[in-house]
């Protein structure tokens, strides 16, 4: 029964993969090899990996809101100037040497209690601005004095700036504030542990409760009299109502339960919520609607369970739409055009289980393949058109081309008006035709020559 299958989710770590890379880099023609600029952020990622070694040339990086619990292969990249990776699962500064050009580091709300993991930061000699807002690590006693004193580069730390005074007091007092941090990180790590330890056991009895459930579902077996398959029918919509009501009560006792705010935390949190939204895709029911014109009719094919049992669907068609029940749910889909619900016909089909409704159009179309008949011999004739004007261009490109008369180009000005042996000597004739057409004509020497 479909009843009895069982859905085991394995979740994988989200990483950065090329197509996301190539996504998120439209503005660079999606090329990330020169990429300058890229902005990851809110896409679930839980390992940092690749960005080195595909985009070598990154001045910025926006990796904030994912599960990144652990920095890391970033730093080949020489170019970097800002890395933002606030609201993730960092518990400790590491790996950011090789960031030689870093000027801007933000690590807001993360699980930071390792404070003395700045001091990896000496080395980024450009670094001017660090954001540790929302870690734990801000609540130990010093904390500021710590960082101001170890970060000599610093300009400013949690958006307020770092005055000449206060760093010289930071230097004066740092032996002192030194190992109050200490004894406040290994406190801090201690209470990690527990809470490790108590998140490990939450995750294990909540296995234990799924392998009781699965259990409990692959020990319903299916009916086998037509009597037991009658009950289960009946009964089906009481069970559909049975289950809400568990998956209301389990989430119910999962928000309701109190759990400190941990790395663990926030990524069962997102597993849980992805583990109902793909219980919640697996139950949507896949379909197809084809609008078979040639037998004037239109055909759903709706997915259901192979092994459910046909009893269990329940088709209603009406002319403008058609509804389906799927074990008490409704399936319901509006029609394109109007149909004879009297003439539909319902049936499975013997190879997928599919359910396979044939709804008839109220609208008849007269003559619909003479018109297709006449279609394909109207492009026929246009096909033998063509054929024969291409056939026509092919002949006069095999005539012999002494068959053509050209007009001879030059014969067309008349042998009478070619007395003269070219445009030089005949101009003096002109002129002086000009000189016998006008009588009142004197040449005077003194007067000079018109141009």
């Amino acid at each position: 029964m479909e009843d009895s299958a069982v859905f085991i989710w394995i979740f994988q770590n989200v990483t950065v993969t090329e197509d996301l890379v190539r996504r998120r880099a439209e503005h660079n023609n999606c090329e990330i090899f020169s990429l300058e600029e890229i902005s990851l952020h809110q896409q679930e990622i839980e390992k940092l990996e690749h960005l080195d070694k595909w985009c070598r040339d990154l001045k910025i990086l926006y990796l904030q809101n994912n599960l990144i619990p652990k920095i890391e292969n970033v730093g080949k990249l020489k170019k970097l100037e800002y890395l933002n990776l606030a609201l993730n699962n960092i518990e400790r500064i590491e790996n950011l040497e090789g960031c030689e050009e870093l000027k801007k580091l933000d690590l807001t709300a993360n699980f930071i209690g390792e404070l003395s993991s700045i001091e990896s930061l000496k080395c980024n000699i450009h670094l001017k601005e660090l954001f540790l807002m929302g870690n734990p690590c801000t609540e130990f006693e010093g904390y500021r004095q710590f960082v101001v004193a170890t970060l000599q580069q610093l300009k400013y730390l949690d958006s307020k700036e770092i005055e000449r005074s206060e760093r010289i007091k930071a230097l004066q007092n740092y032996p002192e504030v030194k190992w109050k941090i200490r004894e406040q990180e290994q406190a801090y790590l201690l209470k990690r542990a527990r809470e490790k330890e108590e998140a490990q056991r939450r995750m294990q009895e909540r296995k234990d409760e799924k392998q009781k459930q699965i259990d409990s579902k692959l020990g319903f077996d299916s009916p086998d009299s037509p009597q037991e398959k009658t009950n289960q029918a009946e009964g089906d919509g009481e069970q559909e109502r049975c289950r809400t009501v568990e998956n209301d009560d389990e989430d119910r006792k999962f928000w309701e339960e109190p759990t400190p705010y941990t790395p663990e935390s926030r990524l069962e949190t997102h597993r849980y919520i992805e583990e109902k939204r793909r219980a919640k895709d697996n139950g949507r029911l896949h379909f197809s609607l084809k609008d078979d014109e040639e037998n004037n009719q239109i055909i759903l094919d709706l997915a259901v369970y192979r092994h459910l049992d046909t009893s269990l669907l329940h088709v209603d068609v009406q002319p403008t739409y058609i509804r389906v029940l799927v074990k008490g749910k409704p399936f319901q889909l509006v029609l394109p055009e109007e149909v004879k619900p009297d003439s539909s016909s319902a049936k499975r089909s013997q190879t997928t289980g599919h359910l396979v409704v044939t709804m008839p159009k109220a609208k008849e179309i007269i003559l619909a393949k003479q018109k297709v008949s006449a279609s394909i011999k109207h492009s026929d004739c246009n096909i033998q058109q063509k054929n024969t004007r291409r056939n026509g261009q092919v002949e006069k490109l095999e005539v012999d081309p002494s068959k053509y008369s050209f007009p001879d180009v030059t014969k067309i000005i008349q042998e009478k008006e070619r007395t003269g042996q070219g445009p030089i000597k005949l101009q003096p004739q002109k002129v002086t035709e000009v000189k016998k057409s006008c009588v009142d004509f004197e040449n005077d020497e003194d007067v000079p020559p018109l141009i």
